[in-house]
Formats: C-alpha cells, sequence, structure tokens
C-alpha cells in the first residue's frame, strides 16, 4: 500500500472512530502511568516476514508526542503516528514487542487502530461492549419489588469482586482486578471484596458483611428461594470465606487489609488500572487482633451452615479454620487495629473486641451444636458487661446480634428482655429523620437503619413482638425503596429517581478504558449503572443530595449491603 493511501485510510478511520466510544487494541498493555504519560507495552505475532517496521498508529484523542525507544516517531497530525523501525528482522509468526511512551495533555489518548507494513492488525471499532441492562427481572412484587432488590443487591457484590473474575460474572463493565495481591509477603492473597467506593480490602468490615450474609442465608432461607436468589447469595458468600481461607497462612496468622488506605484513596479510577502498591498486613501472636478474628470465625461458622447440605467438605473446611481463628482470638487479646494500625482512621474498633469474642462463639455454638461455646459466649457477656445501652447494630458493635443468638440458642429471658429493650429503644427513642427513618449515625444513615431492620424482621420471625416487629422493619425497607417522597429511591438502579452519582470509583469510569481522573467532578451520572447498591443516605435534617464528591452520603459499601440483603429475604417471605 502507497504511504498517502496509508495515511488517508488511517485518517478516515480515525474520524469514524472518535465519533463513538472505543477500546484499546488487545496488543497494547499500559504498564504505568503518571500525569499527563503513560508507557505500554505492544506485543503481536508478524503477519508476514518483516525486515523493517513500519506501524501507523491512531488514537482516540489528540496525543502531544510519542516517544518510541527501539526507533523513530513521526507525528502524522494529533492522533496519528508512525513508528519506524528499520533494523528489526521477523520472520512470519513470530512475536513483536517493544515499547513506547505517550504524552499527552487532556484525556488518555487509546490505541484504537494499527496497520502494521500495511497489514491492518487492529480496528476497535466494533470491540466496545454494550451498556449493561440490569440482570434483575421485575416480578410485579408489592407495594415494592423486594425480589428484584434482593437479586440487585447480589449483583452490587459482583461489581466490588477483586481478583480474578469468574466466567458467569454478570457486571460486564468489571475485570480481573488486583492480581498481585500478597505478592509483597509471598501469600496469593487475591480475591475478597473491594470495601467500597474504594479498592482497599479491609477485613474487618468484609467479615461483618460475611457473616450477616451467612445469617440472612439461614434464617430467611425461604425468601431467598422464592425470589430465587439462594446461588447468587451463597457465591456472595463464598467471595467472600474463599478470601479468608486464603488468608489464614497460619495456625495464629491472619491477613486482615490490603492495600493502604492513604495511597489507595488518593487514586480515582479503575481497580483494573491500579498501579500503586497494595501492602499486606496481618494479625499474629505478637499483634493479635480479637475483634478481626472473632469476626472472621463467626463469618466462617456461618458459612459452615450455609454450605452443610450443598458442600458438606467446604462447609467442614470453613469451620476447622473458624474454631483456630476463634481459638487465635481469645488467647491473644487486643484490638485488632492496635496491629493493623492502617485501619486505624478508616474501621477503628470502638467497641473493643468483647462483643466478637461473644459473637463468634455464638456463631460457633450454632456450627457446631457444642454447648461448650454458648458457655463462653455467657462468660464474655459478663466479662465485657454487654448488656449496657445499645444504640447501632454494624461492623463494630455486635451486641444486638449477640442478643438475638443468645435468645435463639439459650432462651433465657435476661437476654430475650434484653433484645426487647433495644427493639423499643429503636421505635420509641431513637432520634429519626422528619420523614421517618430511625437515625443512627450521620455516616451511611441507610446502612444502620437496614441492619436494625433485619433484626427487628429476625425477633418478628422468631416470635417476638411479631406484628410490631414486622411494620417497623417493613416501613425502615420502605424508606430505603421509597416511602420517604421527598427523595424517592435510595437503591441504585431502582425505583423511583435512584441515585445516579455513587461516590464509587469503578462505575465512575468509561468503559473502554479512558483518563478518570476527572470521574469524581463529573456533573453527570456514572458511566455504569451500580444496580443494587445502597448509598449513604440523608442528614437527620433528611436533607440529601445525589453528589458523587459527598462520600458521607453518597458512598455505598459491602457492609451497606449484608444486612440489607437478609432483611429483603425476610419482606419476601412475609409478601
Amino acid at each position: 500500500m502507497a504511504a498517502g493511501v496509508l495515511v488517508k485510510t488511517c485518517l478516515l478511520g480515525a474520524l469514524a472512530f472518535l465519533s463513538g466510544a472505543h477500546a484499546q487494541c488487545d496488543n497494547v498493555v499500559i504498564t504505568n502511568t503518571w500525569p499527563g504519560n503513560y508507557q505500554a507495552e505492544f506485543t503481536a505475532t508478524a503477519p508476514a516476514a518483516i525486515n523493517g517496521l513500519s506501524l501507523d498508529v491512531v488514537f482516540s484523542s489528540p496525543v502531544d508526542a510519542v516517544d518510541f525507544y527501539e526507533g523513530q516517531s513521526t507525528k502524522v497530525d494529533d492522533t496519528h503516528y508512525t513508528l519506524i523501525d528499520n533494523n528489526i528482522n521477523v520472520a512470519e509468526g513470530a512475536q513483536i514487542k517493544f515499547t513506547f511512551q505517550v504524552h499527552y495533555s487532556g484525556v488518555t489518548p487509546l490505541v484504537i487502530h494499527e496497520v502494521l507494513n500495511g497489514a491492518e492488525i487492529c480496528d476497535s471499532a466494533f470491540t466496545t461492549p454494550a451498556p449493561m441492562e440490569n440482570p434483575c427481572a421485575a416480578t410485579g412484587m408489592s407495594p415494592y419489588d423486594y425480589s428484584q432488590v434482593l437479586c440487585m443487591s447480589y449483583v452490587f457484590y459482583e461489581a466490588q469482586r477483586s481478583g480474578p473474575l469468574p466466567a458467569d460474572q454478570r457486571v460486564t463493565w468489571r475485570g480481573d482486578s488486583a492480581l498481585d495481591d500478597g505478592s509483597d509477603v509471598g501469600h496469593d492473597l487475591t480475591g475478597g471484596y473491594y470495601d467500597a467506593g474504594d479498592h482497599v480490602k479491609f477485613g474487618f468490615p468484609m467479615a461483618f458483611t460475611a457473616t450477616m450474609l451467612a445469617w440472612g442465608l439461614i434464617d430467611f432461607a425461604e425468601g431467598h428461594q422464592n425470589a430465587g436468589q439462594v446461588e447468587y447469595g451463597q457465591a456472595a458468600l463464598k467471595w467472600a470465606t474463599d478470601y479468608f481461607l486464603k488468608a489464614h497462612t497460619a495456625h495464629d496468622e491472619f491477613y486482615g487489609q490490603v492495600g493502604a488506605g492513604g495511597t489507595d484513596h488518593a487514586f480515582w479510577g479503575r481497580p483494573e488500572d491500579m498501579t500503586m502498591q497494595r501492602p499486606s498486613y496481618k494479625i499474629d501472636e505478637s499483634r493479635p487482633g480479637s475483634d478481626l478474628a472473632a469476626e472472621t470465625a463467626a463469618a466462617l461458622a456461618g458459612a459452615s451452615i450455609v454450605f452443610k447440605s450443598v458442600d458438606p467438605a467446604y462447609s467442614d473446611e470453613v469451620l476447622g479454620v473458624a474454631k483456630e481463628l476463634f481459638e487465635f482470638a481469645d488467647k491473644y487479646r487486643d484490638i485488632y487495629d492496635n496491629s493493623i494500625t492502617d485501619a486505624t482512621a478508616f474501621y477503628h474498633s470502638w467497641s473493643g473486641y468483647g462483643d466478637e469474642l461473644a459473637w463468634g462463639a455464638l456463631w460457633l455454638a450454632r456450627a457446631t451444636g457444642d454447648d461448650s461455646y454458648l458457655t463462653r459466649a455467657k462468660g464474655f457477656y459478663d466479662e465485657f458487661s454487654l448488656n449496657g445501652d445499645v444504640v447501632q447494630f454494624a461492623w463494630d458493635d455486635k451486641r444486638a446480634g449477640v442478643f438475638a443468638l443468645f435468645t435463639l440458642l439459650d432462651g433465657s429471658s435476661e437476654y430475650q428482655n434484653a433484645l426487647v429493650g433495644y427493639l423499643s429503644w429503636l421505635k420509641n427513642e431513637a432520634p429519626y429523620t422528619p420523614e421517618g427513618l430511625v437515625f443512627l449515625d450521620a455516616w451511611g444513615a441507610n446502612r444502620h437503619a437496614a441492619n436494625v431492620a433485619f433484626i427487628a424482621l429476625w425477633a418478628a420471625k422468631n416470635g417476638i413482638d411479631t406484628e410490631a416487629n414486622q411494620e417497623w422493619g417493613r416501613g425502615q425497607i420502605g424508606q430505603l425503596l421509597g416511602d420517604n417522597p421527598k427523595y424517592h429511591s435510595f437503591v441504585v438502579g431502582f425505583g423511583v429517581d435512584p441515585p445516579q452519582k455513587p461516590h464509587h470509583r469503578s462505575s465512575s469510569c468509561p468503559n473502554p478504558p479512558a483518563d478518570c481522573s476527572s470521574g469524581l467532578s463529573n456533573p453527570g451520572p456514572n458511566p455504569h449503572v451500580l444496580y443494587g447498591a445502597l448509598v449513604g443516605g440523608p442528614s437527620q435534617d433528611g436533607s440529601y443530595t445525589d453528589d458523587r464528591q459527598d462520600y458521607q452520603h453518597n458512598e455505598v459499601a459491602c457492609d451497606y449491603n449484608a444486612a440489607f440483603s437478609g432483611a429483603l429475604a425476610a419482606l419476601v417471605e412475609l409478601s
């Protein structure tokens, strides 16, 4: 092909491609980025014998310069460069590999078209994935489609997955990420969940998330079955517990965090594009973490119940690790963020570790039927005076859950009275927004309402003030789904006027990959709908703005959706 014809072909292609979205050519991999620059690696199979290379490259947006280390780079126009290497000699079918550097001033320019020695080797015009549609069909359930929202809640967990993604992944705009997690300590720590709108894997709230997913699957099994969500719920739980098994690297050793909070939060982009260091942090005999170890034990014990009939071998495996972690938690006592200090600014254990020791013992008592765990739970209850005033039930304070499990396993009036008293306080004395949402914290008010709605619906199912607790729990979930006439739905992708700009990095970034530095301040909706995510919620005065930059009220998190999922399953049972 004559050079003039080649240039004309590329320019016409560029004009066509630049009219829409494009994917990076598969043979170009960005290996390093910094402001206004990236370094990339080109790898291709020679379509014919090559004696001297000429590669015409078209970019998706203007480029200031291209550095081609093995030869010379010639600018044709702002989006079209020709790379020349007269010294290369490659046989047909052999591999061509080289690096180059791109300098730019605007959005990240992607390589969208390539012609190698007259042969077209990449045309990305038809590789852009279609926008993801909601994979959860409406069922017609009223007053709200609890089954559909439950389905969507589990879709949200797929959007939070870290590591290599499975073939049945429903969130199409996510890809494999953080594949080197644990390499700094010589362990495979891939997998698990990104915590919220960021990409840190914080083990403490992740463990609480898993415990609550397990509890919902166990005690609202009928609701999950009726909604067709049993397998999806189990998959969401197992994604966490598989990771916990990897993180348990020795008898008294457990990795409780991957990624440094400050470094991670300084990056606004997709997890697939991370280049920062992701340090791994552990607890062990010399640096213990009773709350983290005991909460993870609770999660694994709950999972052993969930998988007992469907995968007995896995059930036995997670139960064995749960027992080891619980003994570790009790024998070597300390608050976990005294050992994993990076977590202190994000998930400090304000309530201490006594509630987790009781909670873990109760879950092991339930999973094993061994009354010695129940006896130990009672000892922790007394030792740490867990019968005091309770406000929240969340990743930090498990006491309301302790009251519930004691009521189930022991039946003593002492524990049931504590549960009834807490639920009475919620209904009659706790603060509320003007619209009727129980308001237990300025951060993630919706999450706290969902958590205690779960407790109320669980109590109702177990014969405790059934009618009143059902009504109250249904009302709180209704606040999240649309009963609040001022703000409509707080669940992304569901109901009337749902949030469109959640504080969430990966859904705020375009796919195909492009520069996401303006993703936080983008005035429009997130490019991808984060189906099923429950946003933080309003201030106590009821005010709320769908603002991506307001992480206090509009961030999402794995623990926000955990008890929420179980509460939805409870309402499916009642519908």
